[in-house]
């Protein structure tokens, strides 16, 4: 998938901000069609139930990058093609996901940004178990709601 020109490098980021920035250590794979993403953040945090995750992703994202901590499972997909689809007609521009998704192919075709932590097929419950717009601490990065945050293959920044 052919991308525009990006507009920032979480390196050079980090360069001038510095200390402004928190970089989250966890190691993110890249899944979507988009490398380099940023916007306002939206939280969820949830264990193997992606009802939020569907429900907010249906809505009008406006640019927004959706963190969601699944807690590290990778015992259910957290977000598939479908929602993935679902989120590229609202406008949101991209998902963070510590645990895994699904249809990695249809995924790497999509105009979104996808990190996580992998892949497995299995579906999540559908069940709405869990919190959003709450803040979200990932191996000890705080993602507060509208905050913005920054993700490219170098990783991902947040403001502080």
């Amino acid at each position: 998938m052919t991308e525009t020109p990006r507009p920032f490098a979480t390196a050079d980021l980090y360069d001038e901000r510095g200390e402004q920035l928190q970089s989250c250590p966890r190691q993110f794979l890249d899944l979507g069609g988009v490398r380099a993403f940023t916007g306002p953040v939206r939280t969820i945090r949830c264990f193997q139930d992606n009802g939020l995750v569907k429900a907010l992703l249906n809505t009008p994202g406006e640019g927004a990058v959706l963190v969601v901590d699944g807690h590290g499972s990778m015992g259910t997909a957290l977000m598939g093609d479908m929602i993935a689809e679902a989120a590229v007609r609202n406008g949101w521009a991209g998902v963070i996901i510590n645990g895994p998704v699904r249809d990695r192919v249809a995924l790497a075709q999509l105009p979104l940004g996808v990190k996580a932590l992998g892949s497995n097929p299995r579906k999540s419950a559908k069940d709405g178990v869990g919190e959003q717009d709450v803040p979200v601490v990932i191996e000890g990065t705080t993602f507060l709601p509208g905050r913005t945050v920054w993700a490219d293959e170098d990783g991902v920044l947040v403001e502080g």
